[in-house]
């Protein structure tokens, strides 16, 4: 049985939805990505297109073969019944996530997960999180959150919402100002960086952009130091609480890593008292996807069992 079983990953996102057929290892065997915004525009459109190409997919690379488990991975906090803290794709905090990936596969066991958790449980099973324990993921892309990996697992929190450290509270005048505060992703994040590049620099940039002219341009690489500054104040903070044994830095500003690395390693040397190692992401732009197959492999050993993994 285990020979001929597959795993499902799928990873939405506010513009593509990728998706991932995978053996019990995690080797991808096939994969495509849809456009999140075709068709009618609207969140359930975008969810039915995905799991009707998912089955597409598995009837393609995998005909014939048991689909053991099936991770799937969101932006937002899924449930089964809604999705919480997806401003960013109007109508998908409605759906009743969960409950609709499990009609479209009857009776095969499903893992959810936030993108960013199902990125650092890639990272914790194949990648650069393996073996640390505690250990930090930092997702630095669109927006900005952490995942907590301890004892070999992925730290969820009482409501799934660990590590939304976008929300964190910046200064002391912001304490009691609730929804009236700037909160951390709003400075921090490349989306963040990208809207203040553009004002500052006074032309279109993106995140990346900033990076890159920071190397000639003297305003443009103090846009940068106040990032990689703020960020690595909270990093120590966080680093301070958990005492991870590594931290892991994924998303699409890694591509800047060369610039982003000394002002994060200067201060956990700095200020935390055991200063943990500090590494970029093995999977450092589709790790949520990798993640999903890993949850996908998760969900199948818990119904198939150790042996199915010898």
């Amino acid at each position: 049985m285990a020979a001929a079983s597959v795993v499902l990953g799928l990873d939405f996102g506010g513009t593509k939805i990728a998706l991932a057929v995978g053996d019990l290892t995690g080797r991808r065997l096939g994969e495509s990505v849809i456009d999140s915004r075709t068709g009618s525009g609207n969140a359930a459109d975008a969810l039915a297109r995905s799991l009707s190409a998912a089955h597409d997919l598995l009837a393609d690379v995998a005909p014939g073969q048991d689909l053991a488990g099936i991770g799937a991975a969101t932006l937002g906090i899924p449930y089964d019944d809604r999705v919480e803290l997806a401003p960013t794709f109007p109508g998908w905090g409605e759906l009743p996530f969960g409950r609709l990936v499990r009609e479209a596969f009857p009776g095969v066991p499903v893992r959810l997960a936030t993108d960013v958790k199902a990125a650092a449980a890639a990272e914790l099973r194949w990648g650069a999180l393996a073996g640390a324990d505690p250990g930090l993921y930092v997702n630095l892309g669109t927006g900005l959150a952490i995942a907590i990996v301890a004892g070999g697992t992925v730290i969820t929190g009482a409501h799934g919402a660990s590590g939304e450290i976008g929300y964190n509270v910046r200064s002391p005048a912001d304490v009691y100002a609730g929804d009236e505060r700037t909160i951390l992703e709003h400075v921090v994040s490349g989306q963040a960086l990208e809207i203040t590049g553009t004002a500052r620099l006074g032309r279109p940039v993106t995140a990346a952009d900033v990076f890159t002219t920071a190397r000639t341009r003297p305003e443009a690489a103090v846009l940068a130091e106040e990032f990689v500054r703020e960020l690595a104040m909270h990093l120590a903070n966080l680093a301070i609480a958990v005492d991870p044994s590594r931290i892991v830095v994924g998303g699409g500003l890694v591509r800047s890593w060369d610039q982003l690395e000394p002002g994060l390693r200067r201060a956990l040397d700095a200020a935390v008292p055991f200063p943990p190692e500090l590494a970029a992401a093995r999977f450092p732009t589709d790790a949520p996807l990798i993640g999903a197959l890993a949850l996908g492999v998760e969900a199948a050993g818990a119904v198939l069992g150790a042996e199915a993994f010898a």
